[in-house]
């Protein structure tokens, strides 16, 4: 296993001190930033073993290896720092989808129901074939962006 050994400036010691004694910042900037402190090996240090930041902090030993190699590849701001994810999020309704779904909630509702349910809703839109599969969940935000409520 690779061994990634932090040394801090004078400066970036100040800036972590200042982010644990004041402002608001979210959880895992005051984490990364007691976890950084507690590595450092350089001249304003106050080692302590990983074992010890584990214990005390209630992180895993992975978490700690994850952040000082962060601080290695990334440098400082981009340890503090969380990164916007990369990840592409699928949708299922289309402009399609949505005209479907608003004409079907706004026709009779099934025989035996007074109106129409969001897994109602659901379940016949793939009834019909409109889609593959669609959660009730993804019919509300539908229905709550078309300004569209059941209740009325």
């Amino acid at each position: 296993m690779v061994r990634y050994t932090i040394k801090l400036t004078k400066e970036e010691v100040g800036e972590l001190y200042s982010i644990i004694n004041k402002g608001s910042h979210s959880s895992q900037t005051f984490r990364t930033a007691y976890i950084l402190l507690n590595c450092d090996e350089g001249e304003y240090a106050e080692k302590i073993t990983n074992e010890q930041i584990s214990k005390v902090l209630k992180v895993g030993m992975r978490t700690i290896d994850r952040v000082k190699k962060k601080f290695i590849e990334e440098g400082f701001e981009g340890v503090l720092d969380r990164r916007p994810t990369s990840r592409v999020y699928e949708t299922k309704s289309d402009g399609d989808v949505e005209a479907k779904l608003v004409a079907l909630c706004c026709s009779e509702p099934p025989e035996g129901f007074a109106k129409w349910s969001l897994r109602l809703l659901a379940d016949k839109m793939v009834e019909l074939e409109y889609v593959e599969s669609i959660s009730h969940v993804t019919v509300r935000s539908v229905l709550k962006k078309t300004n569209l409520s059941l209740g009325k």
